[in-house]
């Protein structure tokens, strides 16, 4: 049996084609693979949670500069923000230009009478043990506040002196600049634990 040369070109170019079809499907279905994790990873990143680096010395002792924070988000689109929790917020105090994020403890809730008296701080008349903080408060005594429907009172665990910039600076902070609660730190990992 004999081939004709025109019979292997045919078969030569019909396995360049086949080639070239598997080629573009391949690349296709990658492109598709990329396009749907990022699509995940954005979306997940957007509602569900994302990474924080604490910079500076408000939340000390809880929370060192430089340490990595898991940010659940998730957490406020079912829920809301609780006392105790340590948030993720917009610094109400910037104006204009980027924004800059700050991490604090919510002190005070909606209803809350929140006041600070003779280096202590009271919820509702009641001093309140924190044992998250390693000194009393060392600033001026603050006049009661009455903490607003949709509003918290945060505060940084770091009690020294002018030491954090907080709701006695700018008051209390609206629901919609809180964008998540702090659950763990992961980083460096010998500090990693839970909040």
């Amino acid at each position: 049996m004999s081939v004709s040369p025109s019979e292997i070109n045919d078969k030569a170019e019909q396995n360049t084609l086949d080639n070239k079809s598997r080629w573009i499907k391949e690349l296709l279905e990658w492109g598709k693979t990329i396009t749907i994790s990022f699509l995940i990873v954005m979306v997940l990143h957007l509602f569900v949670f994302n990474l924080s680096t604490v910079e500076g010395h408000s939340m000390e002792p809880t929370l060192q500069d430089k340490e990595w924070l898991f940010v659940n988000k998730f957490a406020y689109l079912v829920g809301s923000p609780k006392v105790g929790d340590v948030v993720i917020l917009e610094d109400p105090s910037d104006y204009g230009g980027d924004k800059d994020y700050l991490v604090k403890r919510v002190v005070g809730v909606a209803g809350d009478r929140i006041e600070i008296y003779n280096k202590e701080l009271y919820r509702n008349g009641v001093k309140v043990t924190e044992k998250y903080t390693d000194v009393e408060i060392e600033d001026l005594d603050f006049m009661p506040v009455i903490v607003q429907k949709g509003q918290y009172f945060v505060m940084g665990d770091n009690r020294h002196a002018r030491a954090s910039k907080d709701s006695r600076i700018f008051g209390t902070v609206p629901r919609s600049m809180i964008h998540g609660r702090a659950d763990f730190i992961l980083w460096p990992f010998k500090q990693a634990s839970a909040l």
